[in-house]
């Protein structure tokens, strides 16, 4: 709240995985009639059957949103906010002539890899901001980063935000398995059972495939079974007999789920949308 009066624009990021779920609803109660642009990030990993309703879907009356999809957004971005910023009357009483954007979002829901990849884009410059693939990277506000030199702009990355309480423990889940919550708070184990059960109720059956089952079941333990064969996750432990310890080799079921949690992310089980 502090940046956004010194800010002309808002770029609100939001993962394609979960494009109702992964916006934080008090960013946007923050925003009013700011102009802003919704990115909807990892669109090649969503269910290209429910793009069309989930790019246009959750946006409150009366907001100035554009919606843009980041593969794209190298080539949309910068001329769409010229335009939505051009547009408004705020704009014209301010004196400086630059572009400041301000990127928000959940957690790792891509910030700082938009920010590089328009700096490589327009000024072929490598990254300003680390990026990585688990929540909590950027840690403050940093500060501007040009991102274009025609029309002079800068954008300004900021930690991920997360609302202080969720609405309900199923967008707790879709936003921990889209990587906004660290794994082990909500338990490996727990993301994976989930997860099944999102894939089984949107009859995605990929994990079918990739892990050789004979058909698409229910059963987490079954499931993490083949990803644990499939994979090699394999653990030795000591078993105490009465002739003494004994190294069992044993199948590693949290490692199983957290291969089948990365197969996810990664798309490896198919193009899903939990929204």
């Amino acid at each position: 709240q502090y940046l956004l009066p010194h800010q002309r624009t808002v770029t609100l990021l939001s993962s394609a995985h979960i494009p109702l779920s992964g916006r934080n609803p008090m960013l946007q109660e923050a925003l009013g009639i700011r102009p802003h642009i919704l990115v909807l990030n990892k669109m090649d990993l969503a269910d290209p059957r429910r793009q069309p309703v989930s790019t246009g879907a959750g946006l409150a009356p009366g907001h100035r949103a554009a919606v843009t999809a980041l593969l794209c957004v190298s080539l949309q971005i910068v001329p769409l906010v010229a335009k939505l910023v051009g547009n408004s009357p705020r704009y014209h009483r301010a004196e400086s002539t630059e572009y400041s954007i301000l990127v928000i979002g959940v957690p790792n829901v891509g910030k700082s890899s938009l920010i590089n990849s328009l700096r490589r884009l327009h000024l072929k410059k490598g990254k300003a901001t680390a990026v990585g693939g688990e929540p909590g990277i950027t840690k403050a506000v940093l500060t501007r980063i040009q991102v274009c030199e025609k029309p002079l702009m800068y954008l300004v990355d900021t930690p991920g935000v997360l609302p202080p309480k969720l609405g309900d423990v199923e967008t707790g889940m879709k936003l921990a398995l889209c990587g906004a919550i660290r794994d082990h708070l909500v338990g490996e184990d727990i993301m994976a059972d989930y997860l099944l059960y999102a894939l089984n109720k949107r009859q995605q059956f990929g994990y079918v495939r990739r892990y050789g089952l004979a058909e698409a079941c229910d059963d987490i333990e079954l499931v993490l079974r083949r990803v644990a064969l499939a994979q090699g996750r394999m653990q030795k432990v000591k078993v105490l007999t009465g002739t003494g310890n004994v190294n069992v080799t044993m199948l590693n079921y949290p490692a199983a789920a957290y291969e089948f949690l990365r197969d996810f992310r990664a798309g490896r089980l198919g193009r899903v949308t939990l929204d």
